[in-house]
């Protein structure tokens, strides 16, 4: 069986800069080692925003310019640059919260085996439950879960809220 590992948007304005938090400093370690030690497919999201931020629909509704593609907050943060040297992964960047992309391309890397996915990452209350609830709707057979431990929401409320979301539709949350 594939084991696919999914780390969201772990890059350096989500973790300590523009929008990180302590909460998502605490469990960039764990993140880490959980990467460091992965066999198998593993995807890299990365939240990518153009100069215009300000001006797009989410920039209206969070107008806290972040993670504009080359800039240093769009960059993964160090330490999991640091986890995934010489690990071959994919990078999928994607312009809003969900990837409708990545469906498609865990697909391919499934191939024809049976495969489970494991997500982690920032945010929990936006981009990780986005992801996961793409895949559970293209995929609703597979086992879809959710590392807690390693991820962070916007505020530990709306992270515990997400994961207890993700239950409520049968994704599989470990802590």
């Amino acid at each position: 069986m594939k084991k696919i590992l999914i780390a969201v948007d772990l890059q350096k304005d989500f973790v300590d800069g523009a929008l990180g938090t302590a909460e998502a400093v605490a469990m960039l370690p764990r993140a880490a080692r959980k990467l460091q030690d992965h066999e198998g497919p593993l995807f890299v999201t990365l939240d990518t925003h153009q100069q215009d931020y300000l001006q797009t629909r989410e920039g209206k509704f969070l107008p806290v310019e972040h993670c504009v593609r080359g800039s240093a907050g769009w960059q993964l943060h160090p330490v999991i640059a640091g986890a995934l040297e010489g690990k071959a992964y994919r990078v999928v960047e994607k312009p809003t919260f969900g990837s409708v992309e990545l469906p498609k391309l865990v697909r391919e890397a499934a191939g024809d085996e049976a495969f489970t996915v494991e997500l982690l990452g920032l945010c929990t209350d936006i981009c990780v439950v986005s992801n996961a609830l793409l895949l559970k709707a293209h995929f609703p057979e597979a086992d879809i879960s959710v590392d807690g431990s390693c991820c962070a929401g916007v505020t530990p409320e709306s992270h515990r809220a997400a994961l207890e979301t993700m239950k409520m539709c049968q994704i599989t949350v470990t802590e």
